[in-house]
């Protein structure tokens, strides 16, 4: 009996990482998954990786791990370097003759315009987006390999808080009253829908750069009011606010992504967030 190919998920116990995985069973049939998490493999251990790499023997790599809180990037950027970039260079290394699906983000671009197609010129304005766009520049210097860049993803995580709803939820379960900005806009999408587009966009085997986001450009109050009617139970407070009063992090105003490339590819219409909701209300979210 031929033996499946192998298909390697790095990042497995993050946020999309393990949706790749509890989705694997339904979309990626012809594949062997493995998913690693940190517990499994360091991935800043070269000689670690290369034996993994030689005990697995894989056809295509996922490439989901990273430092993703922006905040913690900023503060210890060379952290940042080695895992955002550092290690995406070995893995595309060692991918070189192998298709590669490396998962990028909408904060490459600067906010300013919106609607960004893959053609945008990117323009990084925090450590975390310069890590990302130096890393989607070295896999896509491989005509084998994939950039999908996501917005705000959100699901349920193992650890519980990786998903931008997860935080939300656990601030209004304290009891604390969140400021959500009106003028910051992203296209969420949940993760599974992600799982789903990579997986597929993995079997058309066209690989390049591609948006994945969801449909509807939201501001964070309009995402907030939304998840707020799905769970009343925690009696949710917000208040509306501004980026131009936000004292932190430089934030992007607008980086809606224009998905019209990957829709072409898949076999369902990428979602808005809001009718997702509405059409999943027993989903764990």
């Amino acid at each position: 009996m031929t033996q499946q190919p192998v298909a390697v998920v790095t990042g497995a116990g993050g946020l999309i990482g393990s949706y790749l995985i509890r989705t694997a069973a339904r979309y990626a049939q012809t594949w062997r998954v493995c998913g690693l998490t940190r517990k499994d493999l360091e991935l800043t251990d070269r000689a670690a990786v290369q034996q993994s790499w030689r005990a697995l023997q894989p056809q295509l790599v996922i490439h989901c791990a990273a430092l993703s809180r922006p905040q913690q990037c900023q503060t210890d950027p060379r952290l940042a370097r080695i895992i955002n970039v550092d290690v995406t260079a070995r893995l595309a290394e060692l991918a070189r003759d192998i298709p590669l699906i490396y998962l990028s983000s909408d904060l490459v671009f600067d906010g300013r315009e919106g609607g960004y197609e893959e053609t945008a010129a990117v323009n990084p304005i925090t450590v975390y987006a310069e890590t990302k766009v130096s890393a989607e520049r070295m896999v896509l210097a491989n005509p084998q390999h994939t950039v999908v860049r996501t917005s705000l993803n959100g699901g349920v995580s193992p650890t519980g808080d990786r998903a931008f709803n997860e935080e939300m939820r656990r601030a209004w379960q304290d009891g604390r009253c969140l400021t959500l900005f009106t003028d910051e806009f992203r296209c969420p999408i949940p993760a599974v829908v992600t799982a789903r587009a990579v997986w597929e966009l993995a079997a058309t085997h066209q690989p390049g750069l591609y948006h994945v986001a969801g449909t509807e450009r939201l501001s964070r109050w309009q995402i907030g009011q939304l998840l707020a009617a799905r769970w009343p139970h925690p009696k949710p407070r917000m208040e509306p606010g501004s980026i131009h009063d936000f004292s932190g992090l430089p934030r992007q105003p607008d980086v809606s992504l224009n998905c019209e490339k990957v829709q072409r590819l898949l076999s369902f219409p990428l979602p808005g967030f809001a009718a997702w909701l509405a059409a999943h209300p027993d989903e764990p979210f």
